[in-house]
């Protein structure tokens, strides 16, 4: 299979509200239509995590944030531009997204993915793609695709061949909490 052909078949699975399993420039994650709440429900409850916690979203294009975030603070163009690694900014307001994907506070966890097979499919896919690490919450993310539970893998619709044989050790974004006059927070 074309990794044009497998993008297709995870944006066919997106479109009918269905889970994806996918690699990211990060980790494996589950992924859905992050502008769709009953497909962001279904990522909780494979996950066995509460609603409460929210989930980051993957974006192929810097100038989209505008489009789901309230407000970019100036700092955020500059972090981004500056980072050579993946990075998760969190901003205070989202919008245009599942109401169940934002945080309490209404914030939401957003980056935008420099690796060519996530930014493709978050191109063609032509919305944010939820990204949230493919395990149950409290167990270790996998650091790359053998080390996904049978219960993950059973849990979505559509599984990305692309990446599967791949066995570098992946590691999480670096995450950076933004807020009003240019102040910012290291998370991780």
């Amino acid at each position: 299979m074309t990794i044009q052909e497998d993008i297709k078949k995870a944006c066919e699975a997106m479109r009918a509200g269905g889970l994806i399993l996918y690699p990211t420039d990060t980790i494996w994650g589950i992924g859905c239509d992050a502008t769709n709440e009953e497909a962001v429900r279904k990522v909780y409850d494979l996950k066995k995590r509460a609603d409460n916690k929210a989930m980051l979203v993957l974006i192929d294009n810097p100038a989209k944030l505008q489009t789901y975030v309230e407000d970019v603070p100036d700092i955020a163009w500059d972090l981004i531009e500056a980072s050579d690694n993946p990075l998760t900014l969190i901003y205070d307001k989202g919008k245009n997204l599942a109401a169940n994907l934002l945080g309490e506070n209404g914030s939401i966890g957003i980056r935008v993915s420099h690796e060519q097979f996530s930014r493709d499919l978050c191109y063609r896919y032509q919305k944010p793609l939820v990204s949230t690490s493919a395990n149950v919450s409290g167990e270790p993310s996998p650091a790359n695709f053998s080390e996904i539970s049978e219960a993950i893998k059973d849990g979505v619709d559509y599984i990305v061949q692309y990446r599967q044989e791949d066995t570098a050790k992946a590691a999480p974004s670096s995450i950076i909490k933004i807020g009003k006059g240019g102040l910012f927070q290291i998370i991780r």
